[in-house]
């Protein structure tokens, strides 16, 4: 049996990964990376750093990119339940604009491969979410950048959670999706 299943979404290079977990009375097993069969699935990346969050209830982190350093991400949950959302904004893209989502949580094992080149965020869902991510780059605090959560153009259509969005002061600056120049993601077109 397969390692992983790889799907593709409807923008190409976003990936949804589901692992094969091995379970019984005691509790289970699974990989949650394999360099090679990554690879192979069309997910060639190097991960050099890895991140970990926790959240509660309403708390929307993003929608974020680096403008240098730039990260490519596979994200999980390990505790909790999270929407997760990429949105494509290399300029020359079919898909630039576009925005695709997926709910992760510790219960289903998904993990979310969205490439570099793309704004990512997360709403909580549940109580509390603990949220780990590769990344292909080191973070680099000078190469800050994001659109806001509710950006009109592109337009992310957010679950409810049931309560008020949270989100940081610094994400409630970003300039507006239209408004920003991304050529520094022209590199990373398909």
């Amino acid at each position: 049996m397969e390692q992983f299943q790889f799907s593709q979404t409807e923008i190409p290079g976003v990936m949804v990964i589901e692992p094969n977990v091995h379970g019984d009375d005691r509790g289970y097993f699974m990989e949650t990376y394999q360099k090679d069969l990554f690879a192979a699935a069309g997910i060639p990346a190097e991960f050099v750093q890895d991140n970990e969050s926790r959240s509660t209830k309403g708390v929307l982190r993003g929608l974020h990119f680096q403008k240098s350093h730039t990260q490519g991400k596979l994200v999980r949950v390990t505790r909790g339940e999270v929407y997760d959302v990429a949105v494509d904004c290399r300029p020359g893209s079919k898909t630039f604009g576009k925005w695709v989502g997926v709910t992760l949580s510790a219960e289903n094992k998904k993990m979310f491969y969205i490439p570099e080149g793309f704004a990512h965020g997360f709403l909580v869902l549940s109580d509390v979410a603990e949220f780990c991510y590769k990344c292909t780059d080191v973070y680099d605090p000078t190469g800050e950048g994001g659109i806001p959560y509710d950006d009109p153009t592109v337009n992310v259509q957010w679950p409810d959670c049931g309560c008020a969005h949270k989100t940081s002061p610094k994400d409630k600056e970003h300039a507006p999706f239209a408004a920003q120049d991304f050529a520094y993601f022209a590199r990373y077109n398909p």
